[in-house]
C-alpha cells in the first residue's frame, strides 16, 4: 500500500514574516492529515521552515541540490549541507531547472543520484512541453526522462523518494491536465517501473504537478495511479495547501 504525498513548492517566493504567518496558520490547521507532507522552500528559509515545522507531521525539503559534493562549485549547494539544515527531501528536474537552466535527463539523473547518495529523499519530476504533447510525443518524452534516472539509480532506490509528473503546460498556466489525461500517463509511468522492478513499482509514489488546487485535488487524488500531489502556487496559501493535503485517500495501491 501506497501512503499518499504532498509537497509544497514555493519556487522563489517567501519572506520571513511570510513564512512565519505560512507556517503559524498550517501549524493550526494540519493535525490528522491523512497525507505525508513535505515543503519544499528556497534556500535562505530551509533553517527556519525546519523549526517551524517541528510538532508537525511535515518535513522539510530543498527545490534543487548540486550534482556534486562539497568544493570548488560556487554557488551550488550539496545535499550533504541540505541535510544540515534539516531537509530529508529535495525537488530535481522541475520543468522550470529542465527549461530556464537546460538540465538534461542526464543531469536530472546525476542529481537523483546524489540526492539518494547524501541521505536526502528525491522527487524526481518528469513531464512534457505543450508542443510535445501536440505532436504525440508524451509519452516518449516522459519515458526518456525516467529512463535516465532508472539508468542511474535503479527502481528500487526511487521507493526511498517520490516521481512527479508535471505536464509543462498545465503548471501555473491555470490549464490542468484532466483526471484522465493525467491518469493515462501515471499509469504509463507505473508501467515503465514495473519493467524494471515490479515490486518497486506498487510501492514507489507518483504524485501530478500541474495547477493542483482545493477544487480539483480530490478527483486527481482518486485516480488509482495519483499518489498525491506537488504543488506550486496554492501552496503559497496555507489554507489551501492543507485543503490540498486533506483531499488525499488514506491510501493507494
Amino acid at each position: 500500500m501506497r501512503r499518499p504525498l504532498v509537497a509544497a513548492n514555493w519556487k522563489m517566493n517567501g519572506s520571513i514574516a511570510a513564512n512565519e504567518r505560512w507556517l503559524a496558520d498550517f501549524r493550526a490547521a494540519a493535525n490528522g492529515l491523512a497525507a505525508d507532507v513535505v515543503v519544499c522552500a528556497p534556500y535562505p528559509y530551509l533553517a527556519q521552515v525546519w523549526v517551524g515545522l517541528k510538532g508537525t507531521q511535515a518535513e522539510v525539503g530543498a527545490q534543487d541540490l548540486s550534482e556534486h559534493r562539497a568544493g570548488a562549485y560556487t554557488g551550488d549547494v550539496a545535499g550533504e549541507m541540505l541535510v544540515d539544515v534539516g531537509c530529508r527531501w529535495v525537488i530535481v528536474g522541475h520543468s522550470e531547472r529542465r527549461a530556464l537552466h537546460g538540465e538534461s535527463n542526464e543531469r536530472v539523473a546525476a542529481k537523483a543520484s546524489r540526492a539518494l547518495d547524501a541521505g536526502l529523499r528525491p522527487i524526481v519530476c518528469i513531464g512534457e512541453t505543450l508542443a510535445e504533447r501536440e505532436a504525440g510525443r508524451t509519452h516518449e518524452v516522459v519515458r526518456a526522462q525516467l529512463d535516465a534516472v532508472l539508468a542511474a539509480v535503479g527502481a528500487a532506490a526511487l521507493e526511498r523518494g517520490a516521481i512527479a509528473y508535471e505536464p509543462v503546460w498545465a503548471i501555473g498556466t491555470g490549464r490542468t491536465a484532466t483526471p484522465a489525461q493525467a491518469q493515462e500517463v501515471h499509469a504509463a509511468i507505473r508501467a515503465q517501473l514495473a519493467a524494471a522492478d515490479a515490486g518497486a513499482a506498487r510501492r514507489i509514489r507518483v504524485l501530478y504537478g500541474g495547477s493542483v488546487k482545493p477544487g480539483n485535488a480530490a478527483e486527481l487524488f482518486a485516480q488509482p495511479d495519483i499518489d498525491g500531489g506537488l504543488i506550486g502556487g496554492a501552496s503559497l496559501v496555507a489554507s489551501d495547501f492543507v485543503a490540498i493535503c486533506a483531499a488525499v485517500p488514506r491510501t493507494k495501491g
